[in-house]
């Protein structure tokens, strides 16, 4: 039996997915046991923990052979990253009373940076924090993901045109599948090792801002076009968009780490894994379901 945050949403949903392929019990831990009634359906336990509940993390954690750990996304966290830290406190006692043999977490590129990572410092603190548990750690640092570009289907279809605040827009950035993620993380998770790794994943190929965009013209049938936005725009789109204003910040420093190349693949040290998933088959999906 293994132990799966994160289930109802894409990497998850993923991880869980491959392993239940693979012959594997599958626990899902779920905030909401109704809207991941097609995985009990499946055979996936389900059990009922709030990420802010110790002791119902605790039980869900106890008697899994190991356990697949995400830190929900916070876009527009308040300074010094409070939610993460209060969340990766739970967690980390969660797991310090069950001690499952080994956990892997989903982290992100750059984690392995102290500072100037934007949005990506809660994937450095999640690092910093489980490292101390006396458990085999897998940190699966992904790439960008493909999905993030589910916002610009309406854009790509409508008129004809995508935004990108990664610059320039020829540069080929590494990006990633939620799905070959997920497959990484299950893999990852039954295999048997000790002390701790660092996995980067990224898919097949690194693409650009063009590539994308190439991508949805192909699957729109229609001309597409790549418009850079200019970085003192960056906080009105995302603004106009629904972030709250002056939460902006860790979002832009985010992305100028990804154009100045501070964030990259090729950390010594790291193992790497590649997906097969392209691009051109998850822009497809987003806009036939979109």
């Amino acid at each position: 039996m293994y132990a799966v945050m994160g289930i109802t949403g894409k990497v998850g949903g993923a991880v869980a997915s491959t392993l239940l392929a693979k012959g594997e019990k599958v626990r899902g831990i779920v905030r909401n046991p109704e809207k991941a009634a097609e995985w009990q359906k499946q055979g996936v336990e389900l059990f009922k923990a709030d990420y802010d509940d110790v002791d119902a993390l605790t039980a869900a954690f106890t008697g899994v052979a190991g356990v697949f750990v995400m830190v929900p996304p916070n876009f527009a966290p308040t300074p010094g990253f409070a939610e993460t830290k209060a969340t990766l406190k739970v967690l980390h006692e969660a797991l310090s009373r069950a001690l499952p043999s080994k956990a892997v977490y989903l982290s992100s590129i750059g984690a392995e940076q102290a500072s100037g990572l934007g949005l990506i410092t809660s994937s450095h603190l999640l690092e910093e924090a489980m490292g101390d548990l006396p458990i085999s750690h897998a940190f699966l640092r992904a790439a960008w993901f493909i999905e993030n570009s589910a916002g610009d289907v309406e854009s790509a279809r409508n008129e004809g045109k995508v935004l990108f605040q990664l610059h320039p827009l020829d540069r080929k950035f590494p990006l990633i599948a939620t799905a070959d993620i997920g497959k990484a993380g299950a893999e990852t998770i039954t295999q048997s090792w000790t002390g701790i790794r660092h996995i980067e994943v990224a898919g097949p190929e690194a693409y650009s801002p063009l590539d994308i965009a190439e991508a949805f013209a192909d699957a729109v049938g229609h001309p597409v076009e790549a418009i850079a936005v200019p970085r003192a725009e960056w906080e009105t789109l995302w603004v106009s968009q629904g972030m709250p204003e002056g939460r902006t910040a860790p979002r832009a420093e985010m992305v100028d780490a990804f154009n100045s190349t501070w964030i990259h693949f090729g950390v010594p040290g790291t193992e790497h894994v590649d997906g097969t998933t392209s691009l051109r088959e998850v822009i497809t999906q987003l806009v036939t379901r979109g």
